[in-house]
């Protein structure tokens, strides 16, 4: 797939044998929502999102229990076959988890600090100092991630005097804005005087608000080479979510700013937590950065399509090359880039399925009820009937089988 974005030159960054930074692919991670604790559902819940296509999970690391269990995780995902890197998300007892059980940092890929919840005050220093030797002692890459709903309260304070003292004070929300960006540079720079290599280190400033976060990592950007996480932190739920995060996330990437993402969606209840990866890989697809599943392109409706077969044979096929993707990824090389059109009516529906791999026009209202199916570009048969869905299904799977198999 081309396009045209160039990234920004960044160091690279190996967390569990994957690339982020230095012109790799932009890398897709999610998090867990279970008690990490709980074993069997933290391993159940990181198997579905690395099925889904997360290629780095994030755990809660904030009791005893949940450090010990980090280990047994480790090798449960790896005996069912997954060896998805998991990150260790730490706030305010990083420090004493590790020293009590080192095995943690040992199965953790990466370590995940916000500078804003080490410590305070005097504390402070000790508490990341030892944060990072457990980085350096196991190699481990860190990410050192600012949020400005935890910001260090005290270098805000300081920076909100200094600008009290100028002529021309800023507003507190840029004052706000590069509170965020000093944090995370200086704790670098803090983590790199400690002996952490620089390139063991992943930035992230991450607010909820899309234009400030446009602004802070375009700042941050221009200031460090260090590979940079995107994520619109608190970004909400269903497509107010969505919505969000795309609109701030896909203007940075197109500017070549971003090295690994996640979409914080807040779950409906019950609903599955791979939405979030979803959302991501659908971001990185549309834009031309990534492909990761087929996807369907098919028009919304409208007087001339009064019938609802168009719209079921849409979602039932997307849901359909979703769920095949993980028995097609190996044997089926470049299958992830094919392009499918479904299409409602004679206006649009027979260009659309021509620039589609494979496209079918269905009947619109008052249209002839025949259902022709292109594949690259050429008419090869017309179907009817009622098991038009079923066959064009099966045209589908015959096309991946002969276009992308070794």
């Amino acid at each position: 797939m081309s396009h045209t974005i160039v990234h920004r030159p960044t160091r690279r960054v190996l967390v569990g044998g994957i690339p982020i930074g230095g012109g790799a692919p932009v890398v897709v991670q999610s998090m867990t929502n279970t008690d990490t604790s709980d074993i069997a559902a933290t391993v159940a819940q990181t198997h579905e999102l690395w099925q889904a296509g997360s290629e780095l999970v994030r755990l809660t690391v904030n009791t005893l229990e949940a450090a010990q269990a980090v280990p047994v995780i480790r090798a449960q995902l790896d005996a069912k076959g997954c060896t998805v890197p998991l990150i260790g998300d730490f706030h305010f007892n990083g420090h004493k988890l590790l020293t009590q059980v080192p095995e943690c940092a040992a199965a953790l890929a990466k370590l995940r600090i916000n500078p804003g919840n080490v410590g305070r005050g005097s504390k402070r220093d000790d508490q990341f100092a030892t944060l990072i030797d457990f980085a350096c002692r196991y190699d481990k890459p860190v990410r050192i991630g600012v949020n400005w709903g935890s910001l260090d309260p005290e270098l805000l304070a300081r920076m909100m005097d200094d600008n009290g003292q100028r002529a021309n004070p800023h507003e507190p929300e840029a004052v706000m804005r590069h509170a965020l960006i000093a944090s995370a540079l200086e704790s670098a720079a803090r983590a790199e005087a400690l002996g952490l290599a620089g390139d063991h280190i992943v930035l992230s400033c991450k607010l909820s608000g899309v234009r400030d976060l446009i602004e802070v990592y375009r700042d941050l950007a221009a200031r460090c080479d260090y590979p940079l996480h995107l994520g619109l932190t608190e970004a909400g739920m269903g497509s107010k979510g969505i919505v969000a995060s795309t609109a701030a996330l896909s203007v940075l990437l197109q500017e070549g700013i971003g090295d690994t993402i996640r979409v914080s969606l807040t779950p409906r209840p019950g609903e599955s937590r791979t939405i979030e990866v979803r959302v991501a890989q659908e971001i990185l697809q549309t834009i031309g950065l990534r492909a990761f599943t087929p996807l369907v392109t098919a028009c919304p409706g409208c007087g001339r399509t009064t019938s609802t077969v168009f719209q079921e044979l849409a979602r039932d096929i997307q849901d359909w090359l979703r769920s095949q993707m993980p028995g097609w990824r190996d044997p089926y090389p470049g299958v992830e880039a094919m392009a499918v059109a479904v299409m409602g009516c004679v206006v649009n529906g027979p260009g659309e399925s021509k620039h589609a791999n494979v496209g079918i026009s269905l009947p619109g209202s008052n249209e002839t009820p025949v259902a022709p199916v292109y594949v690259d570009g050429l008419k090869t048969v017309t179907l009817k009937g009622d098991r038009i869905a079923a066959e064009f299904q099966g045209i589908v799977e015959n096309y991946v089988k002969t276009h992308y198999g070794h």
